[in-house]
């Protein structure tokens, strides 16, 4: 039974089959598309065509504000003791600060630690614990650059022989202005480059299809002192920003004609 009801089956298949093919033949042969009739189209890229020049603006600027890195380091027998004392001098350390109108909001602390000293003893062969030192350092921003030196004796004083000044640098507080200087001389740059050799290649030049830029900038080397302490300096400590550089590039893709 199940044998003849597939062979029915195969049969209605196979007269559907041929019809099917006799259709076709009537009709007359399919027709695929060859290769050669469709178009062949090669794109080399972009990258490969039009003039890519690079442009560079430079801008020196005087630095508007100062970074001053300060710290207090104590070492006692105990750790209570160190902290202590490292919190009182960092206490009158902040007020140093803010006494000289640095907003809390400029000053950040930096690093915390807590750490045991030791020695190698030779004859017993095992560290000997000397004691422990507790370091604790801020970050202060300075705006006023006319009075940074008397900012840092003022803090030396108020440390103490503890204190510690890691390091002073100068920036730009806001330097959008002078990037947007700088990027205009690159472009320029770019564009007077590209003009020179499509004039060279004896082609015309036409409008950028890619623009990229990258910045620098070129600060002085930071000042550093430590261990500043005792009585005021009869003159303040000298400080100089100096200048530093802000450079842009451009990388700038023009298409010719």
């Amino acid at each position: 039974m199940i044998r003849r009801r597939w062979l029915a089956i195969g049969g209605v298949t196979l007269i559907a089959l041929l019809l099917v093919i006799g259709i076709a033949g009537c009709t007359g042969p399919a027709t695929l598309p060859s290769v050669s009739q469709a178009p062949l189209r090669m794109n080399l890229g972009s990258q490969q065509e039009g003039v890519w020049v690079n442009g560079q603006g430079e801008v020196t600027v005087v630095p508007d504000v100062a970074s001053v890195s300060v710290g207090v380091s104590v070492q006692r027998s105990s750790v209570a003791e160190a902290q202590s004392l490292a919190a009182e001098a960092m206490n009158k350390v902040m007020t140093a600060l803010t006494d000289n109108k640095v907003e809390e909001k400029d000053i950040q602390t930096q690093q915390f630690s807590i750490q045991q000293v030791t020695r190698w003893d030779e004859k017993n062969q095992q560290e000997v614990v000397l004691g422990y030192r507790v370091t604790n350092t801020v970050g202060a921003k300075l705006r006023d650059i006319p009075k940074v030196g008397n900012i840092i004796d003022a803090v030396a004083v108020a440390g103490g022989d503890v204190v510690r000044i890691n390091g002073i640098s100068f920036a730009v507080d806001d330097p959008t202005v002078y990037y947007k200087e700088a990027r205009e001389k690159a472009m320029a740059d770019a564009e007077a480059k590209a003009k020179q050799l499509t004039e060279l290649a004896d082609v015309v030049l036409d409008k950028p299809t890619f623009i990229s830029e990258s910045t620098q900038s070129f600060y002085p080397g930071p000042v550093f002192k430590e261990g500043l302490a005792g009585a005021p300096a009869a003159m303040p400590t000298p400080i100089s920003p100096g200048e530093q550089k802000i450079v842009l590039n451009v990388q700038v893709v023009y298409a010719i004609r």
